[in-house]
């Protein structure tokens, strides 16, 4: 006799850590570029490029990437931007890593500091957040059925469980021309740009996953003329489109990974000839997974009415999901130029990432904090500081409800900047609103004995013979038709009938008629 059995994947973290390393040079101006009068702002990312587990340890070499605007010491002060990379190279303690295990590392920018040495010098600082994990793919095996002659007594019992049917890395390329509206001035020298990525959602279909949302690009540029007029313009980029899948069906749970990758952004003629087409080609880098919520009824227990069957349990661990929702949430504030800074004229742009804090279950379902890096470049009325940025934080806290939320439950949550306005009061105050979305997944596992595999075996005779061919049983305390049933060697449906039962409830001091071998 062989069991049926539903194979159900589940994703589990084997090893997991955080770890905050530091990275400082001094960088030297290039010789491209104008001295330096004020530093302004600062952008930069990182890129992990190299990792190598050994025993316990993750070797990660990488590159920090970084950009700065800054007013040039020249007889016109301008803007200008200096672009530079800073390698690293760390080594991180991770409990339980061995040299075959594939580590995931997603390098997060904490904070970087850009000061001013001397005009042809720069002190670089970072602080980056390192999360490190490595996930396997558990195979349970769940009895669904009996495949055999012996005549079997089988009970079952509802699992829901998440099955985990596509785990794959993939990118989604966005390419985008833009033309100048038609009151600027050609470009004659980019000057700074940055590129985010706002709210995306994802639906899986039939082979594919369809994507949308958008991109929030800002440019800075030195226009075309005698004045050399520096402008700045902004632009909403649309996604939409689709990842091909193999495997996939419309209907599954979606948890995606969104992040910028590659990009690069390009000024090329338009028709007439002239500078005004601002061409994008950029990556969005995607980490997939989906999943499918099954029920499938399982063997809990089972018997044999002629032969002796006993079922070989093991503890088996299955994800359930508890919810899969998205929530939003308005955070707003008020910024002030620090004492001695340039007067605000006109800001130019404002953009902000979300450093998260902790995620802690409450009664409701999970508390999120975190803050809003904020930054609001702006113009002023000082001639030889033309441009200036202003820095400061929004922090917010949100309750995402979560039914039954456990403190051990198992969460992803993504979070996403919708919306930034950055709005002058006067020129030394500006108003800050935010609104923020969060994609959440929250999962529990709940470990059960689970049936495995059986032995069967002949009847022990003497065992049989002890037993009464027909028996008035008074029902005690925790019995069921089922452990009756058991201990005779007797199918549950045979004493149904015998005693008109119309279904399997019992209680204390009912009288049950068992007959061994009633047809």
């Amino acid at each position: 006799m062989d069991l049926v059995k539903r194979t159900i994947h589940m994703d589990q973290v084997k090893c997991s850590a955080n770890a905050q390393m530091t990275i400082e040079d001094d960088i030297n101006i290039t010789d491209s570029r104008p001295d330096v009068y004020q530093l302004v702002t600062e952008q930069g990312n990182v890129d992990v490029e190299e990792m190598r587990a050994v025993e316990d340890h993750v070797r990660i070499k990488g590159t920090l990437k970084f950009q700065v605007l800054y007013i040039s010491d020249e007889e016109i002060h301008r803007p200008a931007c200096m672009e530079g990379s800073l390698p690293f190279e760390e080594q991180v303690y991770l409990n339980g890593v061995s040299s075959s295990d594939s580590v995931t590392v997603r390098a997060m920018l904490e904070d970087l500091s850009v000061g001013m040495i001397n005009s042809r010098k720069l002190s670089v600082q970072a602080l980056v957040d390192l999360n490190l994990s490595v996930e396997k793919v558990e195979e349970i095996e769940a009895a669904v059925g009996i495949d055999g002659e012996e005549t079997v007594e089988m009970k079952t019992a509802p699992l829901q469980a998440l099955d985990l049917v596509i785990a794959k890395k993939d990118i989604f390329r966005v390419r985008q021309d833009l033309e100048l509206p038609g009151g600027m001035p050609n470009v004659f020298h980019l000057l700074w740009q940055t590129c985010s990525l706002k709210e995306m959602s994802c639906r899986a279909q039939d082979e594919k996953l369809a994507l949308e949302g958008e991109i929030s690009l800002f440019i800075l540029y030195e226009g075309e003329g005698e004045e050399r007029p520096d402008v700045w313009y902004e632009a909403s980029v649309p996604v939409r489109g689709a990842v091909e899948c193999q495997g996939m069906r419309e209907g599954m749970l979606e948890n995606i990974r969104f992040g910028i990758g590659h990009q690069e952004l390009e000024v090329k003629a338009d028709a007439d000839g002239e500078e005004r087409k601002i061409s994008l080609d950029l990556v969005l880098d995607l980490d997939m997974k989906l999943y499918e919520e099954i029920r499938v009824e399982t063997i809990s227990d089972l018997y044999g009415v002629d032969r002796e069957i006993e079922a070989v349990r093991q503890p088996g661990c299955c994800k359930q999901l508890l919810t899969k929702n998205t929530g939003k949430t308005k955070v707003s504030g008020r910024f002030s130029v620090g004492t001695g800074l340039p007067k605000m004229q006109q800001i130019c742009g404002s953009f902000g990432e979300i450093q998260m804090g902790a995620v802690e279950p409450c009664p409701e379902g999970l508390k999120l904090t975190g803050a809003i890096s904020v930054r609001a470049l702006y113009t002023t009325q000082d001639p030889d500081l033309p441009f200036y940025c202003l820095k400061d934080s929004l922090p917010f806290s949100y309750i995402m409800e979560v039914p039954q939320a456990r403190q051990d439950c198992r969460y992803e949550i993504e979070p996403a900047l919708e919306q930034l306005t950055i709005s002058m009061l006067d020129s030394e105050e500006a108003d800050g609103k935010a609104m923020l979305s969060f994609q959440g997944m929250v999962c529990e596992v709940h470990e059960e004995p689970m049936v495995t595999s059986v032995n069967v075996s002949d009847l022990d005779p003497e065992k049989l013979s002890a037993l009464p061919g027909i028996v008035a049983y008074i029902v005690k305390d925790g019995d069921s038709l089922w452990s009756i049933g058991k201990k005779y060697y007797v199918p549950v449906a045979r004493m149904k009938e015998m005693n008109d039962l119309t279904s399997e409830e019992v209680k204390a001091g009912d009288k049950i008629l068992v007959v061994k071998g009633w047809n």
